[in-house]
């Protein structure tokens, strides 16, 4: 386990100057194409982004930058009822996979932290059965991803509180103890900034042997009472604990604290944002900003990291 005493700075998903690129296709245009047609466009799409993966390794590796959060519809409409497929359907999944194993290759010889963070309408305490069902399809999918690449960690929002906090956490708790172990093992709930605060989580996390991922940002949005000297100390203590590397999250807003909601992110990371407690700390950070990988080497440099 990376242990060196450093902490890494992640970057989120996409590039905005980079010339790395993603490519994604809707269900409609699919819908479209006889099936045939519908998989050779899915293969050419889905091959295109695993070698945009490589290349986005290649280039947080040799910036400095030790963390990578995989876009979730790396494989577009994957899980689709009507359109959805396997790899082994794609007729260029010999080369795929020949990139996955290059992901693993650079992965492993740079150490690089890689997640993933499933879209906000993957709720595992929703009372709706269908929610349920579609959250943990997409789960699966994500954990075939991440076993490819060879990321560890699946982070998840706990969703709504419908009404009863308890109520939620309790399905919570079952739908998580149903969870294949490849989902299981990579999982991590996080901290929003409209229901659930660390003052929630953490007592579920700790009780459930479930890593907390620490959104800075989000805590400042929504205070429940915690310090976060207190919150850091009480992730690091239960990553400790699960021999885990603590992951943090960091977000500047947009129009200030003080002018209008402090929800959207900023451009760049104002460092004063940082938070004290966490310099020094053995941890991962993702940079959530709209400048990207700018953003992340820009925070990097203003912290002398």
């Amino acid at each position: 386990m990376y242990n060196n005493g450093k902490m890494r700075f992640g970057l989120c998903c996409i590039f905005r100057k980079e010339p790395i690129h993603f490519r994604q296709i809707t269900a409609k245009t699919l819908q479209k194409l006889p099936r045939s047609e519908q998989l050779l466009r899915l293969s050419d799409i889905c091959l295109q982004n695993v070698k945009s993966l490589y290349k986005s390794l290649q280039f947080v590796s040799e910036k400095g930058i030790g963390a990578f959060r995989v876009l979730s519809p790396l494989f577009p409409r994957y899980t689709h009822p009507d359109v959805g497929y396997q790899l082994t359907d794609l007729p260029e999944k010999a080369e795929i996979r020949y990139f996955f194993e290059k992901i693993r290759k650079i992965r492993d010889l740079h150490d690089l932290r890689l997640s993933f963070h499933p879209d906000q309408f993957n709720v595992l305490s929703s009372p709706r059965k269908e929610v349920i069902l579609n959250t943990i399809r997409e789960l699966e999918y994500q954990a075939m991803l991440a076993e490819e690449v060879g990321a560890e960690i699946i982070n998840l929002h706990a969703g709504g509180t419908y009404g009863h906090k308890k109520n939620a956490l309790k399905r919570l708790e079952k739908n998580i103890k149903d969870l294949p172990i490849s989902i299981r093992s990579r999982l991590t709930l996080e901290n929003d900034d409209v229901s659930w605060t660390p003052a929630d989580l953490l007592p579920f996390c700790e009780s459930y042997y479930i890593p907390m991922v620490y959104d800075v940002h989000h805590h400042r949005c929504l205070p429940d009472g915690l310090s976060e000297t207190e919150v850091t100390r009480k992730v690091v203590k239960l990553c400790e604990k699960l021999g885990k590397e603590p992951l943090f999250h960091i977000s500047s807003p947009k129009n200030g604290w003080h002018n209008g909601s402090p929800k959207p992110h900023a451009d760049y990371i104002d460092p004063a944002d940082f938070p004290e407690c966490w310099k020094g700390l053995t941890a991962t950070v993702e940079v959530e900003a709209k400048s990207k990988e700018l953003a992340v080497l820009k925070l990097m440099k203003d912290l002398g990291s």
